[in-house]
């Protein structure tokens, strides 16, 4: 077994989706997907340190309410690992956030699998990167992919992953427009929309090979053309603040724009920082948002920062 730490400081990124395809229902409830996720450099960064009982404190550079409760993903990750390997041993977590809150980015995730990395280390348990990964797939289908980062295909409930390389640089404008979705009923929505308009969704959602050549290409031109949201309609029927700031962007002279996820954050895709910050500011000049973040798109994935 390899030492038990004191301490361990451990980042892991957000996300977005670069295209989401949404597929029919199984006998669990689940929809199938077929989606290309994207890691950008806003990290949530967790310090674990060794202590009696668990405990959970947050500092956030974004705006938003963190659960502090039982049904914190971090906290989950802690009880989940306690109780897989029969761990006495307690720790206090501390959550240090960049990824907005609620916003489709997978910030929540990301404490997961931060959280499950420090605490294997915290506590000398010498588990491996896979079985790091199917434990996250337990507590949420973007945990494993806050574990491996960059840019992979996600499959079956999005826990499936397979790493898609990529050439170049990409920026990201992530608008922010307020608010929140709830991502079940951005689901629900979804399929009230097919069952209105006689669609049934495939068993099994693909994704544009269009897509993956624009990424190992380095393609932007190609890779705008490609990014696609099955839930964006959806989400734009739940909040009515999103299509507008989709528009808008594109009419600023973005390559392309796009709902992340479940949203409500909103992906513009830019060719550089000078551009996202010009757009951002017609954003925010036409109160179409609260706040814009730029990032870097294909950050790594979960990693130790520091321990002793």
């Amino acid at each position: 077994m390899p030492p038990s730490r004191h301490r361990v400081v451990v980042r892991a990124p957000g996300k977005i989706n670069l295209s989401l395809g949404v597929g029919a229902v199984d006998d669990r409830g689940y929809h199938a997907l077929a989606t290309v996720f994207q890691a950008v450099d806003l990290y949530e960064t967790i310090t674990a340190t060794r202590a009696e009982g668990l405990s959970l404190e947050v500092t956030s550079e974004v705006p938003g309410d963190i659960p502090l409760d039982g049904s914190n993903l971090a906290l989950r990750a802690a009880e989940l690992l306690r109780t897989e390997h029969e761990v006495q041993d307690g720790a206090a977590l501390h959550i240090h956030k960049q990824v907005p809150v609620a916003g489709g980015m997978g910030g929540g995730s990301a404490d997961a699998a931060a959280a499950l990395v420090a605490l294997d280390r915290l506590w000398g348990l010498g588990l491996s990167g896979e079985r790091l990964r199917a434990l996250g797939g337990r507590l949420g289908a973007d945990v494993p992919f806050a574990m491996l980062g960059h840019t992979a295909l996600g499959r079956g409930n999005g826990a499936d992953l397979t790493t898609v390389l990529t050439h170049g640089e990409w920026t990201w404008l992530l608008a922010v427009p307020g608010g929140h979705l709830s991502t079940p009923a951005v689901f629900r929505r979804f399929d009230e929309i097919a069952a209105r308009g006689g669609r049934v969704p495939p068993a099994q959602p693909s994704v544009d090979d269009r897509q993956l050549q624009a990424l190992s290409s380095g393609n932007i031109e190609l890779l705008a053309d490609t990014l696609h949201n099955d839930l964006q309609a959806a989400a734009f029927a739940l909040h009515p603040g999103l299509e507008p700031v989709v528009e808008a962007a594109e009419q600023l002279g973005a390559s392309a724009a796009l709902v992340s996820g479940s949203g409500p954050t909103v992906a513009v895709l830019v060719e550089d920082e000078s551009q996202a910050r010009s757009i951002a500011a017609g954003l925010m000049r036409d109160g179409l948002v609260e706040s814009c973040l730029v990032a870097r798109g294909s950050a790594p994935g979960a990693s130790v920062l520091e321990e002793e």
